[in-house]
């Protein structure tokens, strides 16, 4: 009896999963790559199949060998099912903010290389094939698309270079984009028969690709604001990420004439970035495992299926199309290698992608390998009813040769490249770090050990000689260690600060566990953490302190709150930005104490006492940054500062409830009905704590201004309707808030924080209590510096019509302000003097502000 129909289909699905399932572990013995021994199984049961179909001895298999040599699935199914997975997840897995600095390098192999071995290939073969240059430039494009997953599945298992590996898989985000928009446009032009407009193509292309960007990050950014209030759901934000791909691929490919495949990569690099401070970290590692699953059936199912084509395509090859196979093959390998070799180093000369080692250049033109997307494409063209005879069979044999030979040469030597280039060896500074690591690790191993060995009750003979192994090892490799005379001081503080700011990410992530915080904030944080990490990598100390004084200076979201408040009154934007800064900064500082304990338990002993103290003295800059800005909310929102603190602190306990209950449930020391009780009154309080605080910008705005010396003899209902018709600015370090010969708009009241102004070789410094700007428009005069923050400021912003009214009124404002206006004139003028007989040259204080900034930016 004959399976057949769609059990026939399912059952042969499962069995060439079954298949996969195999291929995995003996590819890995063989030390092949998987995908180059998938291609040979697909290739070898298209070959069975036929051949059973063909012999009559055989007729009971007929059904299977049918249903496996015309599996019902076309091109566009190819394309349509499994592209949009493949380049989805592979978007998903990749370090934008890494890969940023590769994007000029990225998009000359995605879009110029594809470009150039289209021509190359085109132009190589029109001489001997036979055929139109349109149709050699049609299958130039079938075969300029290459296939990351053999060439990175290969970098990983050797242990490649992470930069070797992060370039081929961006180059994958494009290439097949790049590929299949000049496909298109090339097929178009072969089945119409209708010349080619080259002004037309290229808007066309350009349109296509930056429409999908848009489109893409649109609806990216879309499922991760419906995640976001999906209430923490965890298979309803699974299913929007499934869905996710499919959506933006269609709507772009069917509806906009936009590129699917772009616009799926936009999506999912836009999920990469966001994702992390969306999702909680035990369900953005679930989906990572996920999409890593679904790519490993999906690619593996595309290689056997389009591979089981291969004898099909084969159909009717000759000795001359060996010929023109082998020179495609020639073409396409120096049209790559014209590329790297002769326009990266011109990028790298500009400036614009930082340089590639020529060892990474020679891995990446042998590694341009051939694969499913690229017989999908042929397959494309013979299934076309427009496209002739002569020209399916000139696509499909030669196509699929050119895909068999990459595989076969390339793909089984590249392993072997990569080792003599000696790329699967730890860089300089790993190397270096691995004995100091080992022989630091491994005495805190063999002490570990020894405790509990004795609590275990093991006998003196076994543990000496266990822990005298460990301690040998831990004394061959001190004595190996380098790490002292290998790396200077300079690149041991940037690994240590890289450290820290990893571990700062690691400490967000697990603090974003509990329920309630913000999911802007921290969204903010981690953010401002990988900013860190790349600051540090590029620049040292330097770059580490700019990405921390980034993380401090307010947002575009939060001055345009401030904009609406302060000219139109519109205070809940800002009370909900300032209520998102508060948790912000209290939650860093919470982090940065932790960090400081982690430089003095982890790094420090490892690192050495020197780089400690460097680095003590970055965080301890960090914590009193994080302080200043701090006390100055807390100076004036108390109440709040003590319930959000408060708030934090419960649902860190209640985490720590939730882990104790699940701990005692795995030793079975309560039932799982009790385990789940005792969870639901965890999450009843959990509840609670999640209503948002109220925050009240204007609280006490009244009082201050009483406290002010130059408002004291005015009437409390005049300051009580003042209070209501002005505005507050929270100001970072380093903010203008008055240019010099500027008019007056606003008078500052300085509630906390510091301002300064250098005027006639003087500096002039205003704190709290002061009104900046006051004087020069009592004296209808321009303002004659420009006044500059300090510190972390708490201001009220008062309009110049209604300071010059309350002026007039009662005129014992302008005398106060006068007084000390003259008051401070002759302080700077003494300060000035004094200075000068100690013979010392006059430094204002905004420098010795920037000196900290210019001593890092200098060593």
């Amino acid at each position: 009896m004959m399976v057949t129909g769609l059990a026939a289909i399912i059952l042969a699905l499962a069995l060439l999963m079954v298949l996969i399932s195999a291929v995995q572990p003996l590819a890995r013995r063989l030390e092949v790559s998987e995908t180059v021994l998938l291609a040979l199984a697909g290739i070898g049961i298209g070959a069975a199949a036929d051949l059973l179909l063909r012999s009559s001895l055989t007729e009971i298999f007929d059904g299977a060998a049918e249903t496996l040599l015309y599996f019902p699935i076309n091109s566009e199914a190819f394309l349509l099912i499994f592209l949009p997975i493949l380049v989805f997840q592979g978007a998903l897995a990749i370090d934008v903010r890494r890969l940023a600095h590769e994007t000029a390098t990225v998009l000359l192999l995605a879009v110029v290389a594809v470009l150039v071995s289209t021509l190359t290939i085109g132009g190589a073969l029109y001489p001997f094939a036979g055929q139109s240059m349109v149709v050699c430039l049609l299958l130039g494009s079938i075969v300029a698309t290459t296939d990351p997953s053999a060439v990175a599945g290969i970098f990983r298992e050797i242990g490649a270079a992470s930069r070797l590996t992060r370039l081929v898989e961006g180059e994958a985000l494009l290439n097949d984009a790049a590929a299949i928009a000049i496909f298109s446009i090339l097929l178009a032009s072969v089945t119409s028969h209708r010349h080619i407009e080259l002004g037309e193509t290229i808007i066309d292309f350009l349109a296509s690709f930056g429409g999908a960007i848009v489109v893409g990050v649109a609806i990216g950014r879309l499922t991760l604001l419906m995640i976001a209030g999906l209430g923490g759901s965890v298979a309803a934000e699974i299913t929007l990420t499934l869905a996710l791909p499919y959506i933006v691929y269609i709507i772009c490919d069917e509806f906009l004439g936009f590129s699917g495949v772009v616009a799926t990569a936009a999506s999912g690099l836009t999920l990469s970035v966001y994702g992390p401070s969306t999702f909680r970290p035990q369900v953005w590692r679930f989906l990572n495992e996920l999409w890593v699953q679904l790519v490993f059936w999906a690619g593996s199912l595309v290689f056997v299926l389009a591979s089981m084509l291969v004898p099909r395509l084969l159909i009717g090859m000759t000795r001359w199309d060996c010929v023109l196979i082998l020179i495609a093959t020639v073409a396409g390998l120096l049209a790559r290698g014209a590329v790297v070799f002769g326009l990266l180093p011109i990028l790298a000369a500009a400036k614009l992608s930082p340089p590639v080692p020529a060892p990474f250049k020679t891995t990446m033109v042998w590694g341009g390998l051939r694969g499913a997307i690229t017989l999908a494409l042929a397959l494309a063209v013979t299934e076309n009813q427009r496209v002739s005879t002569s020209t399916a069979h000139f696509i499909g044999i030669i196509a699929t040769g050119f895909v068999l030979i990459t595989l076969l040469v390339n793909g089984t030597t590249l392993r072997y490249l990569v080792v003599f280039l000696k790329l699967d060896q730890l860089p300089t500074i790993d190397q270096a770090m691995r004995h100091q690591v080992l022989s630091s690790g491994l005495a805190q191993v063999a002490e570990r050990t020894h405790t509990l060995a004795d609590e275990l009750g093991f006998g003196s003979g076994t543990q000496q000689t266990i822990i005298g192994q460990i301690e040998r090892r831990a004394q061959e490799e001190s004595e190996a260690n380098t790490f002292d005379t290998a790396l200077g001081d300079r690149q041991r503080v940037t690994l240590a600060l890289i450290t820290i700011a990893n571990r700062e990410r690691s400490l967000l992530l697990d603090l974003f566990r509990i329920r309630g915080l913000s999911r802007r904030v921290m969204e903010t944080l981690l953010r401002s953490s990988e900013a860190m990490v790349d600051g540090a990598r590029l620049e040292g100390r330097y770059g580490y302190v700019r990405a921390l004084r980034r993380r401090l200076r307010p947002t575009l979201r939060f001055r345009v709150a401030q904009m609406l408040h302060r000219r139109f009154h519109i205070d809940k934007p800002l009370m909900y930005c300032m209520s998102e800064r508060f948790e912000m900064l209290v939650i860093a500082h919470l982090v940065s104490l932790s960090l400081m304990r982690f430089m003095h338990e982890r790094l420090e002993p490892t690192l050495g006492n020197r780089i400690g103290e460097i680095v003590s003295e970055v965080l301890g800059r960090q914590r009193r940054m994080l302080d200043d800005a701090l006390e100055m909310l807390r100076l004036h929102y108390q109440g709040y500062s003590e319930a959000l603190e408060s708030r934090i602190l419960h649902q860190i306990a209640l985490r720590l409830e939730e882990e104790e209950y699940d701990e005692l449930l795995s030793d079975n020391l309560v039932s799982e009905e009790l385990h789940r009780e005792l969870l639901k009154d965890v999450e009843k309080r959990q509840e609670r704590l999640e209503k948002p605080l109220r925050f009240n910008i204007k609280s006490g705005i009244e009082q201050r201004l009483r406290s002010f010396p130059a408002f004291r003899g005015v009437p409390d209902g005049v300051l009580h309707d003042l209070a209501m018709n002005i505005s507050l600015r929270f100001a970072s370090p380093g903010e203008v808030l008055l240019r010099r010969n500027g008019k007056i708009r606003m008078v500052y009241a300085v509630v906390a924080g510091l301002a300064e102004v250098h005027i006639a070789e003087q500096d002039v410094q205003f704190g709290a209590g002061d009104l900046i700007g006051a004087a020069s428009l009592i004296n209808q005069t321009y303002s004659r510096g420009t006044v500059r923050t300090m510190q972390f400021c708490h201001l009220l912003a008062i309009p110049s019509n209604l300071f010059m009214r309350l002026v007039e009124e009662y005129p014992i404002v302008r005398r106060t302000i006068d007084e000390r206006a003259e008051a401070r004139l002759v302080e700077g003028h003494k300060l000035s003097l004094v200075l000068g007989g100690n013979k010392e040259p006059f430094i204002p204080a905004r420098e010795l502000i920037r000196s900290g900034e210019n001593d890092v930016k200098s060593e």
